[in-house]
């Protein structure tokens, strides 16, 4: 069927009676209940030979006709391969990639940038349709300025395990930070939740309404004006490690956005925060086995860190 990458026709089961279309789809294609919604609100959905809404009910011996678009919209995503990104692992249901700084996970409002997958799609990878159009295939974030190993779904039903996964934070996140001066204690756990900063929107804050946020973090190294943490995310909110340790006085080297101090960042020549996600495990979506990917330190951060170790 041309433009389109799939299409299925499907009877209704008994046991599906009297549910809304949307909930039918996700059961019976696997798909997320909002890509179904968005499937039926794009058109690309017919009950009985007839349009249909999302809030619709199905009947037993039903025919649901589902066409399913070949691709994203291209002004939303620019096709594009993106020089410094590497791919660890690769397999139907999901690919594994070494993110460097500079490059968005996804096109957002602002950014006019390189973006994770538009080298997906520039390099002829077919990701999963699930998620808002700019953002499909996407379980997971990256900040612009934090380097390191993410995956992405290739499948639908691979969208929907690891989404769960890590809403359900089964999923192993390690990282590893450069922060200004020694924490104290050299081992332990931020438990304060993060919301959007009252006065600047690009940044965050620990605020007493924000929400739920836990950091695990241990002293690796302790230097004369730095520490080595190896940090676990048990939650995954936006800018987190950088919030929870300016909280506790204790930036990541170059982040200046969370209170750096900026003649240390120009000393080790950082332009960026400190942060690289080193480590991702995870339940295999499709196969249920336990597998884990690494990402080695870029070379602007193993520089600063043995600037740092070298002051000693």
């Amino acid at each position: 069927m041309s433009g389109y990458a799939d299409h299925r026709t499907v009877i209704v089961p008994e046991g599906l009676a009297g549910e809304r279309v949307d909930a039918a789809m996700a059961r019976m294609f696997g798909f997320s209940r909002t890509r179904a919604a968005d499937l039926i609100a794009q058109g690309h959905v017919q009950l009985d030979g007839g349009e249909v809404g999302k809030s619709a009910r199905v009947h037993t011996g039903s025919m649901l006709d589902v066409a399913i678009p070949v691709e994203v919209d291209p002004l939303e995503i620019k096709a594009e391969i993106v020089e410094g990104i590497k791919i660890l692992h690769d397999d139907d249901s999901i690919v594994v990639v070494d993110k460097p700084v500079g490059v968005a996970v996804h096109p957002s409002p602002g950014w006019s940038g390189p973006t994770v997958v538009g080298h997906l799609a520039g390099a002829g990878f077919r990701i999963s349709t699930s998620g808002a159009s700019e953002r499909q295939g996407i379980v997971q974030r990256l900040d612009v300025g934090t380097s390191g190993v993410m995956v992405i779904t290739k499948s639908e039903r691979a969208y929907s395990v690891l989404k769960n996964a890590f809403r359900d934070r089964t999923v192993d996140k390690t990282y590893r930070a450069l922060v200004q001066g020694h924490p104290d204690p050299l081992e332990g756990t931020i438990d304060a939740p993060i919301g959007r900063h009252p006065r600047h929107d690009y940044k965050f804050a620990v605020m007493a309404d924000g929400r739920h946020s836990v950091t695990h973090y241990e002293t690796l190294e302790a230097h004369r004006f730095a520490s080595l943490l190896e940090v676990h995310l048990e939650t995954g909110r936006t800018h987190q490690i950088r919030v929870h340790m300016a909280a506790l006085k204790h930036p990541c080297v170059g982040d200046l956005t969370y209170g750096a101090d900026p003649v240390l960042a120009a000393r080790v020549g950082l332009e960026r925060q400190w942060l690289h996600a080193t480590k991702l495990g995870f339940e295999h979506p499709e196969t249920g086995e336990y597998v884990e990917f690494e990402s080695a330190l870029p070379d602007d951060l193993a520089h600063a860190l043995e600037v740092i170790r070298d002051s000693d």
